[in-house]
């Protein structure tokens, strides 16, 4: 038998889904050359409408400078992002997603649609809207909490 992670059973089963969920969805993103760590950076640079510098996708993705360094010299390395001068910031560089990375992008985004598509099949409309519903009910008790 598993230890609980925490004092409540529910919080308990939230994390070890959504846990088993990325697993499912990171093995299958594996199977196709990306992860679901990648394919947020991707995605983050995808979806900014100018090149982002390395700091500012690292507070995005919410992970430390280390590991952003990390990710970027990857990604740079497989030919999917290019750093570019800062034009006013000598010491600094922006990220920009290569012609190769934005189809990479593209190509992960559908093997995410797919995969977690399979892991919510069991879900019909009414039980998704219902979990949907159920969900906001926490963040917004949480964010009463935080006021």
């Amino acid at each position: 038998m598993k230890a609980p992670g925490s004092s409540d059973i529910l919080v308990d089963e939230l994390f070890q889904t959504i846990t088993r969920m990325r697993t499912f969805v990171d093995a299958r993103l594996r199977e196709h050359g990306a992860s679901v760590a990648r394919l947020r950076a991707l995605r983050m640079l995808a979806a900014s409408p100018e090149p982002l510098r390395m700091r500012d996708l690292g507070e995005m993705l919410g992970i430390a400078a280390r590991t952003t360094t990390s990710m970027v010299d990857s990604l740079e390395r497989d030919g999917l992002v290019e750093r570019i001068r800062h034009p006013v910031d000598r010491r600094a560089f922006l990220l920009t997603l290569t012609e190769t990375g934005r189809l990479r992008h593209l190509e992960a985004e559908e093997v995410d649609r797919a995969a977690l598509a399979a892991a919510t099949g069991g879900l019909d409309a009414g039980e998704r809207a219902k979990l949907r519903e159920l969900l906001a009910t926490l963040r917004r008790t949480i964010a009463e909490q935080d006021v």
